[in-house]
């Protein structure tokens, strides 16, 4: 019996060891200027950060009103977005620059815990830190408000966050997805930096794993919606995808929302489209870009549905 004991302890403080939550070095807090909020605006926009943050159906100056209560109903458990606004004590006012910096780029809070990656800080982290620093600035400047948003629900075993230290040992990574070359277009490199970092397109259109993690071969290929019946298309170019559209057309549609065949962006993607039209062009046309340039895939999702 004490030598089980021995070994469960044993086991425990290994668990506990590696499930911790690191945040970023000292070297990289650093490197980091103060944030300019007039560039954090842009990095806002492409991050989509009132989509999830401001109240649920917000509309106009309302979008800027970050107080959170979006509820995200997945197969883990139903995730509730908080209020991030400039509020002392309900949102994130008393953050430092610093906290800010670890839960964008290593989902941990000020407190030192780990966030769930229904934040998207897995895409986050491949995040220039500057960027985000100006992204902190602007969001500091948006009003605050009180209220807390209220928990998520989850059931045993996802309620236990300190699980979450491995399942960012296997998935968190700050490399890019993709590897395109040092002698890539400096437009489809910048496409690839807002697809892959603040935009977070693959956490919607990529296939994902029993785990949550994201099935990188099956990059932007669409997938089941996390939330209830439905799909989130394949936007490769591949059969299936968007490989009939040219990169105008991409560009055009997240400009107005109008396909090249006429339709209009519906559901959950009009708040991204309505949120990439405060884009420059120059940023759409650089995903356009980028995305023509993705490997084509068959649809990650069952054709059924």
């Amino acid at each position: 019996m004490l030598a089980l004991l021995a070994v469960l302890a044993a086991a425990g403080a290994v668990f506990w060891f590696l499930t911790g939550a690191d945040g970023l070095d000292a070297r990289a807090l650093a490197a980091i200027e103060p944030g300019d909020a007039a560039r954090g605006e842009r990095v806002f926009w492409a991050g989509g950060c009132s989509s999830c943050h401001a109240r649920p159906d917000a509309q106009g100056d309302a979008k800027l009103e970050l107080a959170g209560g979006l509820a995200l109903a997945t197969g883990f458990g139903t995730f509730v977005a908080p209020n991030i606004s400039p509020d002392p004590n309900d949102g994130i006012g008393a953050w430092s620059e610093e906290d800010f910096a670890n839960a964008m780029l290593r989902g941990v809070s000020p407190e030192g815990a780990h966030y769930y990656p229904a934040f998207p800080y897995t895409s986050y982290a491949r995040m220039a830190p500057q960027d985000v620093a100006d992204l902190f600035a602007f969001i500091k400047t948006l009003p605050p408000v009180s209220g807390e948003a209220g928990g998520h629900q989850l059931s045993f075993p996802f309620n236990v966050r300190r699980g979450l230290g491995l399942w960012k040992m296997l998935y968190l990574d700050d490399e890019p997805v993709l590897a395109i070359g040092e002698d890539a277009p400096q437009e489809v490199r910048r496409g690839q930096y807002l697809v892959e970092g603040p935009g977070h397109c693959g956490e919607c259109h990529t296939p994902r794993s029993f785990t949550g993690a994201l099935k990188k071969a099956e990059w932007l290929a669409g997938a089941p919606a996390a939330e209830g019946d439905g799909i989130v298309p394949n936007i490769t170019p591949g059969e299936g995808g968007i490989g009939s559209w040219s990169a105008s057309d991409i560009a055009y549609y997240l400009e107005s929302g109008f396909t090249p065949d006429f339709d209009s962006v519906g559901g959950a993607m009009a708040a991204v489209q309505a949120n990439m039209a405060k884009l420059p062009a120059e940023d759409r046309e650089a995903i356009a870009a980028y995305l023509k340039s993705v490997p084509p895939r068959p649809n990650g999702y069952p054709a059924s549905r």
